[in-house]
């Protein structure tokens, strides 16, 4: 297989993300299989990134990635690890020679891995995780597969940083959507207690400021519950 055709799949995959609103996770999950369809020798590709402030594989086309890693999670060293930390290809051509990363090493064989390969994924010289390519054989990434793998990477790392942005900016939008719809709810909650008391704005709202900490409950749930009530009276 060409060089263009894999990475004309990876452009319109990124296409399709944003079209389709596929999820960051199921685009960067097709990333990967495409990554095995380029590169021969790769038998399984896993994506090592933070999930809830903790480095984790993310992304995997097969359940033993995740089990593999686990091993320099847990020791705090491996070659995903330092990819992602370093910003460099880290590479084991074979799992039986000795050399740095022993838990991972140890955990590789018994998955029947002999040789990983793993990437960094860069987004404006910052390193923001690492694709690892795991295969069965030692030896098995020669410069030109090496080569494959890191424009895959270089297209992955694009994928992650343009999926997170979206996300990031769907997240504020939804924020911003329920904050006004607080906002009308806490506004309409003093017009009912203004016109129930007689008091003034000032003295509604210090009314369900103290009514919430009494019932302990958010001022914005306090003051939708007192519009649903009067919207519910006869």
């Amino acid at each position: 297989m060409s060089e263009q055709g894999p990475l004309r799949e990876g452009l319109a995959a990124l296409s399709q993300y944003f079209v389709g609103g596929k999820s960051m996770t199921d685009t960067l999950t097709r990333v990967s299989e495409m990554t095995i369809s380029a590169i021969p020798g790769a038998t399984f590709v896993g994506m090592t990134m933070m999930v809830d402030g903790q480095p984790r594989t993310g992304v995997f086309t097969d359940p033993a990635a995740p089990e593999i890693d686990q091993a320099q999670y847990d020791t705090g060293e491996g070659p995903c690890l330092d990819a992602f930390r370093e910003g460099e290809i880290k590479q084991i051509e074979s799992m039986d020679d000795d050399g740095p990363w022993p838990a991972f090493r140890s955990a590789c064989l018994d998955h029947g891995i002999h040789s990983t390969l793993s990437l960094p994924l860069v987004v404006d010289d910052t390193p923001v995780g690492a694709m690892n390519l795991y295969a069965t054989e030692p030896e098995a990434f020669d410069p030109e597969q090496l080569e494959l793998g890191r424009l895959f990477a270089a297209q992955a790392a694009i994928v992650l940083a343009n999926a997170q942005a979206y996300w990031n900016a769907r997240r504020l939008s939804e924020q911003l959507g329920e904050a006004m719809v607080s906002r009308a709810d806490i506004e309409q909650a003093k017009g009912i207690i203004m016109g129930a008391t007689r008091c003034s704005a000032d003295e509604a709202f210090q009314q369900l400021v103290r009514q919430s900490q009494r019932q302990n409950i958010k001022l914005n749930a306090l003051a939708g519950e007192i519009v649903r009530r009067a919207s519910e009276r006869p």
